[in-house]
């Protein structure tokens, strides 16, 4: 069973500027043979980036329906062919393949259409962090503080309170 996380008590022992840092220190805490259960990676300033990949047309709507489409209809062919007595089950495959995808094209093109033009591109969104503080529980902060400053000669940028000295950077 697990405990209440809410009632334990953390402190943070390094920051850094990327989550891949964060997690490389982290990953050197487990190296050590620390118990890495009693530590997080806690992302601060969060901001949404939403990278925009390209126009989207009424072409490349249909066309990413009917790949859709595609998987699915061979999905269904495939678990068909299966329960379906016939010499040729790799007929039955193709045609809810084709199927699929032209049905995959025309639910694109109807979905495309019913936007109105409000949104004509495509997009990725990700949610990243400005910082990235590594905390771990208060009975074992010290000892992670401490593996941290043997790791690298390098100092990481940790909030300055009286039991929170300088740990390293990776």
């Amino acid at each position: 069973m697990r405990t209440d996380d809410t009632s334990i008590a953390y402190e943070p022992v390094a920051s850094y500027n990327t989550y891949l840092e964060a997690q490389r220190a982290v990953d050197y805490l487990s190296d050590q043979k620390f118990p890495v259960e009693h530590t997080k990676i806690v992302g601060s300033d969060l901001r949404l980036v939403e990278k925009v990949l390209g126009r989207l047309t009424y072409l490349r709507a249909a066309g990413m329906g009917a790949a859709t489409g595609a998987w699915i209809g061979l999905l269904i062919g495939l678990f068909l062919a299966i329960f379906t007595p016939g010499r040729f089950p790799f007929l039955l495959v193709l045609w809810a393949l084709v199927w699929g995808a032209i049905a995959g094209a025309i639910f694109g093109l109807i979905g495309h259409a019913l936007t109105g033009g409000k949104r004509d591109f495509l997009s990725s969104s990700a949610i990243v962090a400005n910082r990235y503080q590594v905390l771990v529980t208060t009975d074992r902060a010290a000892e992670a503080r401490r593996l941290l400053e043997v790791g690298t000669p390098q100092a990481a940028q940790v909030p300055q309170t009286p039991q929170t000295p300088h740990t390293p950077q990776f």
